[in-house]
């Protein structure tokens, strides 16, 4: 007899995920690759496209820039989306739009062209990520959350392995342009595999439709792009005081808090129902991305530029020095998911979290002549702890939530991740420029990134205590019905 899709039948093992959300989960990863591949792979190459379009490397920064506010600007919509079109089209529209994107991208004429056509890629890909975690959660019905986000962070886990030795191998073997190609074949086959494997969810005819709330739109899309725009230009500017940063700042700020005042007092219909912060397990969730963004894509900036400004590598040395912290990361994965299902999220963000903060100690010594099979080592334990801190409170998020919330949970923890990633980059970017000034010599810089890796330290260990308010042991398995819901855990 056939079950409901994510449903297991009677009878099996209560510990084991249907092989239909396997499926699925092997479906999306497979489109996912091509968004976390080409963040990761144009990386490489913005030295390159300098010279190709001769244009000033501020002009070329936009290439990565602009993708990255085009993300923002559509992860808010994802969750109206979804539950306006159905998951499956939505996901299939957004892998057509960065299919589209990547061909445009490889098709440019100038940097401007390039800039645009990249914009075209990430507002489809803006999408792709939350809906991903929304489709998966739900499909497994709310229960084994830590096995769920292992799946869910395959392509984030992939991307600093493969992506840097890709481009590079790209760039050595053809021109700029087979880097938006090998996109390709992700798209297509992601969307052959979605038509297969991804439920039928789209709304029944005639039914309620869902209301965009306009108004939440133009508040808070703007306001976070603001935001992440603002923290962006840290670097180049006159810290956070320049009108650069300041104005776009304040502006972000002001949105986002009309936003959230209107969010709250709505009786429903918001663009992103901030009242989910009300789940202890929400609020404190997403608290922890925030701090676990910082703790990953600052010292994700940091690293590289100490490899190639202390230690003289190039772009592409810089980034196979980095693979043994994907590689922990991804190993990590299986083992944090299932200890998560077993004692609880709140232990195993507390052991990553406080493993995080003491693998990066050593970075806060490094010097011009550090030997690098002690980093190296330092950076696979230091991804073994970042695997195992990411997938915990993201997989917290949704205890206990009922169906019709998780999209917006979703939402809401996508956006605590990576705007918590802009801020870390942003202060680290700042202590490194203080810290730099008037440095002369390795030995000099090198203290410099002594400074901010210790920032980078003080910031993650910031969030040890705070991850005893994710929920503790999960309770006595609910019954296939009550599953329907949510996950009974002990808090």
């Amino acid at each position: 007899m056939s079950t409901p899709h994510g449903t297991a039948p009677a009878g099996a093992d209560p510990d084991r995920i249907d092989p239909a959300v396997w499926r699925m989960g092997a479906t999306l990863v497979v489109g996912a690759l091509a968004v976390v591949f080409d963040t990761t792979v144009v990386s490489v190459a913005l030295g390159d496209l300098v010279k190709e379009f001769d244009a000033p490397p501020a002009t070329i920064q936009w290439v990565s820039t602009g993708y990255l506010l085009a993300v923002f600007a559509t992860i808010p919509l994802a969750a109206w989306a979804q539950s306006r079109f159905g998951g499956r089209r939505l996901w299939i529209a957004a892998l057509g739009g960065f299919l589209l994107g990547s061909v445009l991208s490889a098709l440019a004429w100038n940097a401007g062209s390039l800039i645009v056509f990249r914009v075209v890629q990430g507002l489809a890909g803006g999408v792709m990520m939350p809906l991903m975690a929304t489709l998966l959660m739900q499909a497994a019905k709310g229960r084994h959350p830590g096995k769920v986000m292992a799946i869910i962070t395959v392509p984030t886990a992939l991307g600093p392995i493969l992506g840097p030795a890709l481009g590079g191998l790209v760039l050595h073997l053809a021109d700029w342009r087979w880097m938006f190609f090998v996109n390709i074949p992700f798209c297509l086959v992601g969307g052959w595999l979605a038509r297969r494997n991804l439920p039928d969810d789209r709304p029944e005819p005639g039914g309620p439709r869902v209301r965009l709330d306009v108004v939440g739109l133009f508040l808070f899309c703007p306001g976070v792009t603001a935001l992440v725009y603002a923290l962006s230009r840290v670097e180049g500017s006159a810290g956070l005081t320049g009108a650069g940063v300041l104005v776009p700042l304040l502006g972000g700020l002001a949105l986002v808090g009309g936003f959230t005042v209107r969010s709250l007092t709505r009786t429903g219909g918001a663009l992103v129902d901030l009242r989910l912060f009300r789940h202890r397990a929400v609020a404190s969730s997403g608290t922890l991305l925030f701090l676990g963004g910082i703790a990953l894509y600052g010292p994700m900036m940091l690293l590289p530029l100490y490899f190639q400004q202390v230690r003289g590598e190039d772009a592409l040395g810089a980034g196979l020095l980095l693979i043994p912290q994907g590689v922990g990361a991804l190993l990590a994965r299986g083992l944090s998911g299932r200890y998560m299902d077993r004692v609880g999220p709140r232990p195993v963000a507390v052991t990553a979290f406080a493993c995080v903060a003491l693998a990066t100690v050593p970075f806060a010594f490094v010097t011009a002549d550090t030997g690098e099979l002690l980093l190296m080592a330092a950076l696979f334990v230091r991804g073994v702890a970042l695997g195992a801190a990411m997938i915990a409170p993201m997989g917290a998020a949704y205890v206990g939530l009922p169906h019709q919330e998780i999209p917006d949970a979703g939402v809401l923890t996508r956006i605590a991740q990576q705007v918590g990633g802009s801020v870390g980059i942003a202060v680290l970017a700042v202590v490194l420029q203080h810290a730099s000034l008037g440095a002369h010599g390795a030995s000099a810089l090198a203290d410099a990134f002594d400074r901010a890796f210790w920032w980078s330290v003080a910031l993650t260990a910031l969030a040890v205590p705070l991850c005893l308010l994710l929920p503790g042991r999960p309770g006595p398995r609910p019954s296939a019905e009550k599953t329907r819901t949510g996950t009974a855990v002990e808090v």
